[in-house]
């Protein structure tokens, strides 16, 4: 029988510097509550590698990339992106989205996989942006278009942030579809153009947030068919998340997701989640959120 397989690599929870706003702590405590809840096993874990850089350059300019892995990012880059650059956090994007491409491969076969870390949307073809570095979803995109497994993409990004990033990688490419659902007032201020753009008031809560959702996705799907799916999971979409302005509540959190996942389970489109935001005030809330989505994928799927 097949089993929920999850991308997860300890050098996902790299410390960062006291005081950083960053949680890294979930990248580490979300297995643990996987395990210890027996959603998964440790056999559904998989360690990602590095990926061919031929896979990264389908997706992100080569003189950015080269800089990139030299660490000769200028200080207004960094800056830009709000991590302090350090080799082994350019070694854990590449590891991240390595295990996107491999959840790619695995979605394929199973019709799901996960990926701990990932939902790097803010990072741009030619720059790094607001804790992105790689785009992972849009290297898996890309990947998958080379090899031939997938003709027409869709990416669903329901991170309360737009996916900037990734609409400006996609704006020239029929072939693959981006849809993100956002909050309006919420960052990038500057937006770019997704192929739909759905921008919520602050406060939108369970109700409103998945009567839209419902309207709008099978929609997608049928006009789109696209023959694969990625779906970005941001759980900073709850009330009182300190980096988003929405109203979800965890139920409503978790109904998007059951939603998302079972309209991909029942047209057999396989989908590819990687976990994107969440940064509630209270630790437990991210875990339990994210927790959510492993639960309702394994209970859809297997």
């Amino acid at each position: 029988m097949c089993a929920l397989k999850i991308a997860y690599h300890p050098i996902y929870k790299h410390p960062l510097p006291e005081g950083h706003r960053f949680p890294m702590e979930k990248y580490d405590l979300l297995p643990r509550q996987l395990l210890h809840e027996g959603t998964s096993e440790k056999s559904d874990f998989f360690a990602p590698g590095y990926p061919d850089p031929e896979h990264i350059l389908r997706t992100h300019d080569h003189n950015y990339y080269d800089r990139l892995r030299a660490l000769d990012l200028d200080a207004r880059e960094v800056r830009r992106i709000g991590f302090p650059l350090s080799e082994e956090l350019v070694k854990r994007e590449l590891i991240i989205a390595q295990g996107t491409i491999m959840g790619c491969e695995i979605a394929l076969q199973d019709g799901i996989a996960m990926n701990i870390a990932g939902g790097t949307h803010h990072a741009y073809s030619d720059k790094g942006e607001a804790f992105c570095m790689l785009n992972d979803q849009a290297i898996g995109a890309r990947y998958l278009q080379h090899t031939g497994a997938a003709k027409r993409i869709l990416i669903v990004d329901l991170d309360v942030h737009q996916g900037n990033g990734t609409a400006e990688i996609f704006a020239e490419d029929s072939r693959v579809f981006t849809f993100s659902m956002h909050g309006k007032n919420n960052y990038p201020f500057k937006k770019e153009v997704s192929d739909l753009d759905i921008a919520l008031d602050d406060k939108t809560e369970d109700r409103e947030y998945m009567e839209i959702l419902h309207k709008t996705l099978p929609k997608l799907i049928e006009r789109h068919r696209p023959d694969f799916i990625f779906y970005l999971s941001g759980v900073d979409v709850i009330a009182g998340d300190k980096l988003g302005k929405l109203g979800l509540s965890m139920e409503g959190c978790r109904q998007r997701d059951a939603f998302v996942l079972e309209t991909c389970r029942n047209l057999d489109i396989p989908v590819q989640c990687s976990m994107g935001g969440g940064y509630a005030k209270d630790l437990r809330t991210i875990i339990e959120a994210h927790a959510n989505t492993y639960r309702l994928a394994r209970e859809i799927y297997f």
